[in-house]
C-alpha cells in the first residue's frame, strides 16, 4: 500500500506542477491526469464536458482548482467502485 500511496502523490505533484500552483490541479492539469492516468476508471474520460463536470463535483471551495484532498475524494470513489464496495 505504501507504494500505491507514493505513486498517487507523485502523479498528483507531476501534473499539478505543470501550470500555476504546484499544490493544486488546474482544469487543464486535471484533464491531462484523468485522460492519461485514469482513462480506464473514469467514465467518459475523453469527454471534456464530462471531465469538467467531474472536477466541479470535487471542487469543494469552487476555486476552479483541486487540492490534493479534493482530488483524493476521486481516488477513494474509484477504489470503492473497483473493490465492489459501492458508494
Amino acid at each position: 500500500m505504501e507504494s500505491a500511496i507514493s505513486t498517487i502523490v507523485t502523479q498528483f505533484k507531476n501534473y499539478a506542477g505543470k501550470d500555476g500552483s504546484s499544490s493544486t490541479l488546474s482544469k487543464e492539469e486535471f484533464h491531462n491526469l484523468v485522460s492519461s492516468q485514469l482513462s480506464n476508471y473514469v467514465q467518459n474520460a475523453g469527454d471534456p464536458a464530462a471531465v469538467d463536470q467531474l472536477m466541479s463535483s470535487l471542487d469543494e471551495n469552487n476555486d476552479g482548482e483541486l487540492t490534493f484532498l479534493e482530488f483524493w475524494q476521486l481516488v477513494g470513489k474509484l477504489a470503492s467502485q473497483k473493490g465492489g464496495f459501492g458508494q
